[in-house]
């Protein structure tokens, strides 16, 4: 039976760092301590006024190639992952494929918020079993900074820019590639973050405008415990379907908007912080890039290699969670 086995990766940030003291002159007061001492953000990257989703996608998606050694025309599927897409409609997928010339790639976007780049890999992954795909282009990306409010501290802060790509491809090696997943849904808390103006229920109208609910909001008060106790259960139940134990999992890629949150995943776990890379620190929180970005700069620093047994854990708004295990 064919597998999906993750072959190579590739990231892109923009070229425009924002540190923290940015937020000092624009806030005027100190939230470069804070975000230092409590999430662990140093700077971020932001897109310029004419880059765009696609632009983060191309650039990521190039890089992943060319480590393959793998052109695009052998690209049989390119699945993107995002909630800032380049249009409501048509799809980044497709705006992406022509881009890349991948002319034999079917596609399509993806949209479970910050948990899209997981849900995403599984979702090629059943592309491959079935027969139909033997080379696959998953990318996570982000472009959140064009729908934030720069004076509301509780986003402008946290959110930045990237994308973050993967190539699976169809393998038959005993023991490497996809070995588990896990997907679940909370939705009542889909309104307790989001951009909800723009779509069907609240069209762009100036009223719309006025209210910024073309933005970013954070409407309530998430519970501090919910993502770690979900992170921790996800991870449990993916080492009892492969029959092993928590400290037999050699990376674990979290979603990365709180590293509290991380490191608290990994207490219940009863495993060391160093087994999750984390990539906050220089770029910010990039929802549905995080976790591809954090294996990618995980690999480039060897802290994983072939054999290795990954756990990829995601959340994001809807709530939507989502993991994965893989084997390289």
């Amino acid at each position: 039976m064919k597998n999906a086995k993750i072959i190579s990766s590739g990231m892109y940030v923009p070229e425009r760092k924002v540190p923290n003291q940015y937020f000092n002159e624009l806030l005027g007061e100190d939230v470069d301590t804070w975000l230092r001492e409590n999430v662990h953000i140093h700077n971020r990257r932001w897109c310029e006024a004419e880059e765009s989703t696609a632009d983060l996608c191309e650039n990521a998606a190039r890089q992943c190639l060319q480590r393959a050694g793998l052109s695009p025309e052998e690209l049989d599927l390119l699945i993107i992952a995002t909630d800032t897409p380049e249009y409501v409609s048509p799809s980044t997928a497709a705006v992406v494929q022509h881009r890349l010339n991948a002319s034999k790639a079917g596609t399509f976007d993806l949209n479970s918020a910050c948990a899209g780049f997981v849900t995403a890999m599984e979702t090629a992954t059943h592309f491959i079993r079935s027969g139909g795909v033997k080379h696959a282009l998953v990318i996570g990306a982000y472009a959140m900074s064009k729908y934030l409010n720069k004076h509301d501290k509780k986003t402008v802060t946290l959110f930045a820019d990237g994308a973050g790509a993967v190539l699976l491809s169809a393998t038959t090696e005993k023991n490497k590639g996809f070995q588990a997943g896990k997907m679940v849904t909370k939705g009542e808390y889909a309104d307790w973050m989001g951009i909800y103006g723009g779509g069907t229920h609240h069209p762009v109208s100036s009223d719309i405008l006025q209210k910024n609910d073309h933005q970013l909001k954070f409407v309530k008060k998430f519970p501090p415990e919910l993502n770690p106790n979900m992170w921790s259960a996800m991870a449990k139940d993916l080492a009892s379907h492969m029959n092993i134990g928590i400290e037999q999992v050699d990376q674990f890629l979290i979603t990365q908007i709180n590293i509290n949150a991380i490191w608290e995943t990994l207490r219940i776990l009863g495993v060391p912080a160093e087994k999750a890379h984390t990539v906050m620190h220089e770029y910010g929180y990039t929802g549905s890039a995080c976790i591809p970005m954090a294996f990618n700069e995980a690999w480039e620093k060897g802290k994983v290699k072939e054999g290795d047994t990954l756990f990829f854990i995601g959340s994001g708004g809807g709530l939507a969670f989502a993991a994965n295990a893989f084997i390289l």
